[in-house]
């Protein structure tokens, strides 16, 4: 994990941004600041943060418009900030291709923790590239999954993955040709329960097919659908 990692942090709230900074700074990350979506979308399109704390609730633009637009561009990793008992919304935010939330009233060393906790998953090891001969691979004849190098490739071709859609691939890919309900997923991928709201996953499954397509069409069509059930990750044995 990069010790000075650039954090974007997001809130109409000058008071909930500066007790954010002041965490973070004290665990030596660079922090920038944004007080509303547009300032926030701005930001994000035009600088290379490595994660970004964004608030739901804002005027203008609400971090759910602020991630849906950034996904069309970058896969940032994307801590959603809630306010207690919007379940809805931190639903949504999962839609759009958030990786994770925190619900508000926060301690802000939980905040520290998550942010942690994102980037190594993203980045612990794309700074130790002198070890190419990676250990922790998943190969198949369209898709390699470098864990090491946190990379995907689709018939040799780079796909830039969000966290979620990283991990989604993975979970299906290491259980090849069985299939797994949405509930389960939802389980072991986001760790959240949503009472039967399954549309998370559709989601995810949907714009990660679309990026992998944009790539190998092959590849694509490794991830299927089970009809009635659930999605699983198929291997053509030809």
């Amino acid at each position: 994990m990069d010790p000075n990692a650039k954090i974007l942090v997001v809130d109409d709230e000058e008071r909930i941004r500066r007790l954010i900074r002041m965490y973070l700074e004290r665990e030596e990350f660079e922090v920038e600041e944004a007080e509303d979506g547009n300032e926030a979308l701005e930001k994000a399109l035009n600088n290379d943060y490595d994660a970004i704390l964004l608030d739901i609730m804002m005027p203008e633009m609400d971090g759910i418009e602020v991630c849906e637009e950034l996904r069309k561009e970058k896969a940032t990793p994307v801590i959603m900030l809630t306010a207690k008992g919007e379940e809805s919304n931190r639903v949504q935010g999962f839609e759009v291709g958030a990786d994770d939330y925190i619900v508000k009233p926060f301690s802000p060393r939980e905040v520290v923790l998550r942010v942690k906790a994102i980037l190594r998953r993203v980045t612990s090891s794309s700074y130790n590239k002198e070890n190419t001969a990676a250990k922790n691979m998943l190969v198949y004849p369209h898709i390699t999954i470098d864990h090491d190098a946190y990379r995907v490739t689709a018939d040799g071709v780079e796909v830039n993955l969000t966290p979620k859609e990283y991990e989604l691939l993975c979970f299906l890919a290491k259980s090849p040709d069985k299939v797994f309900n949405r509930e389960h997923l939802l389980k072991e991928v986001w760790q959240y329960e949503f009472f039967g709201d399954l549309r998370t996953v559709d989601t995810h499954v949907k714009r990660l097919r679309e990026k992998l397509n944009n790539v190998s069409n092959e590849a694509a069509k490794m991830i299927v659908t089970v009809w009635g059930v659930g999605y699983k990750f198929e291997v053509d044995e030809d």
